[in-house]
């Protein structure tokens, strides 16, 4: 009789890890299929979906990045939130695509696309990128009109300040383009329409018949044709939606929009295999991996110029947290990787130094993320740990040059702020379908709770009933373990996507490609470090 061998400890990670990838794409076709019944109704008339007008915009063969699919899980709005954006190559130049999709509410935005559009606006501006509409909205979402209508002004602003910047701003209109959705081609600096389906106007008929008693219809008030002929707010009038997304195209080719960095030498692809990445994240995240097999993972390979894929900078010192120079997709880059979980005062004042040599140089970094924040206890209060901690945020914080964020693990206190979380600005920040982010572990937070309240009934001379507790406790630390999951920080646009470990490089390389649109410059000075 024979007996199965156990599972190595790879092999149980990669199964770990494969079954949350599974549930990532099904969570994503969550967000392609939002439209349901509506989807089919809206090529019965001919049009197209928003991706696939995307499909048909960025240069054939070209990747398309799609940032926030997830916007508005676990919210009462579709996930995905009516919109899909990313960075596509169009006409050999890197643009930010926003996209609304009309299938889903007639693509009205709520306060999940708003959220997603400033996102995407952000990274447009921070990273000098062509922005390119393709319109087709309802305008706002009533029902949630309070969270939308006093900050959603936003979105004007940013379309003129990135004109203003010389940031090429173009819109596609391919349907209705009510109210504030009116200002979106009213306020970029290319417009194309469709004729017969394109409807710009800030109020439509029944609206202008209640307001001023004029009787009208869709195509006179602000139809394609009028606005081509009439108004004037139409630029290029295209015969249908192929049309439209050519001259989109050739507006582009004619920008004379270069970028600021020269395309980067050959590179080799890695030596370690990026499958290997699904090996290496343990199923209880308190376990420590060693960074270095990521890195080797997603940096480029050993080849001329590059005959050393990772040089580590002060391996002998701080040894809880990796840094060191490397090469991704030919472009150089600085890493900041946790090797164990815990940040103590040599790893933060190692960090600090790093980031100031970045900068001083004009290399990007990049920060990987597993840990469960900076040490405690009175040794290390006594040692300096806040000071340092600071000093480390310090450097973080007046960096200038790109940050890329990876989140691999956990990413807990006031460690993810050291390296670089959502609050910090990374020009990009992507988490794997293992990561976790909260204040802190959720049994380390349900236990604090616990001694807490211990400690309240001991101190007015009550008995503390642990059992009586217990329950409290334990929907404390599954409250917790629910809210640091990777779909609830994507959904509320915390991150820029959930990511399969195996595609980090392709997706790094997209981003870093993006970021040289325009120069690399380091800070020239930074706050004071409290030695």
């Amino acid at each position: 009789m024979t007996t199965e061998a156990e599972p190595t400890l790879e092999e149980t990670r990669r199964a770990e890890m494969l079954a949350k990838i599974e549930d990532l794409h099904a969570e994503q076709t969550k967000a392609v299929e939002a439209g349901g019944k509506y989807i089919a109704r809206h090529t019965e008339r001919g049009k197209l979906t928003a991706r696939e007008r995307i499909d048909l915009l960025v240069d054939e063969g070209s990747a398309f990045l799609e940032l926030m699919p997830l916007a508005g899980w676990g919210s009462d709005f579709a996930v995905g939130a009516s919109m899909v954006t990313g960075i596509g190559v169009v006409e050999g130049i890197e643009c930010m695509i926003v996209a609304n999709d009309p299938t889903v509410k007639g693509g009205a935005l709520n306060p999940w696309s708003v959220k997603k559009s400033f996102r995407a606006a952000e990274i447009a501006e921070k990273n000098g990128l062509v922005t390119i509409n393709l319109t087709e909205s309802g305008g706002a979402d009533l029902p949630t009109q309070k969270e939308i209508f006093i900050p959603g002004g936003r979105g004007f602003r940013d379309l003129t300040r990135a004109s203003a910047r010389k940031q090429p701003t173009i819109s596609v209109v391919f349907g209705n383009c009510t109210a504030g959705g009116a200002y979106v081609p009213g306020m970029s600096d290319y417009v194309i329409m469709v004729a017969e389906q394109a409807k710009v106007f800030l109020a439509g008929p029944p609206l202008v018949k209640m307001a001023t008693g004029e009787e009208t219809d869709d195509e006179s008030l602000g139809g394609a044709e009028m606005h081509s002929r009439v108004s004037g707010s139409s630029d290029f009038l295209a015969v249908d939606e192929y049309d439209a997304l050519r001259l989109a195209r050739r507006t582009v080719a004619r920008l004379n929009w270069r970028k600021a960095v020269a395309e980067p030498a050959a590179y080799a692809e890695p030596d370690l295999d990026p499958d290997g990445l699904l090996d290496l994240i343990p199923t209880d995240l308190k376990e420590p991996f060693d960074p270095r097999e990521a890195i080797g993972r997603i940096v480029d390979g050993t080849g001329p110029g590059n005959e050393v894929p990772f040089d580590e900078f002060k391996p002998l010192y701080g040894t809880a947290l990796c840094v060191g120079w490397a090469q991704l997709h030919g472009r150089p880059i600085g890493i900041l990787a946790n090797a164990r979980g815990v940040l103590m005062s040599q790893e933060a004042q190692k960090a600090a130094q790093f980031i100031q040599l970045a900068n001083q140089k004009d290399t990007p970094l990049l920060f990987l993320h597993n840990t469960t924040g900076y040490m405690v206890g009175k040794e290390y209060e006594q040692g300096g740990i806040i000071k340092h901690g600071a000093m480390m945020i310090n450097a973080v914080s007046n960096s200038t040059v790109p940050h890329l964020t990876v989140i691999m693990g956990a990413s807990y206190g006031a460690g993810n702020y050291g390296m670089n979380g959502r609050a910090y600005d990374p020009r990009f920040l992507f988490t794997w379908p293992s990561a976790k982010s909260s204040v802190m572990g959720p049994a380390q937070l349900a236990g604090v709770l616990e001694i807490v309240a211990r400690q309240s009934a001991e101190s007015k001379g009550q008995p503390f009933d642990a059992a009586a507790f217990a329950p409290t406790k334990e929907m404390v630390e599954q409250m917790i373990e629910e809210q640091s999951l990777p779909y609830v920080l994507s959904g509320m646009v915390y991150d820029d996507g959930v990511i399969d470990p195996r595609d980090t490089r392709t997706v790094l390389g997209i981003c870093l490609s993006a970021i040289d649109t325009r120069p690399t410059e380091g800070a020239m000075n930074f706050g004071v470090f409290r030695m």
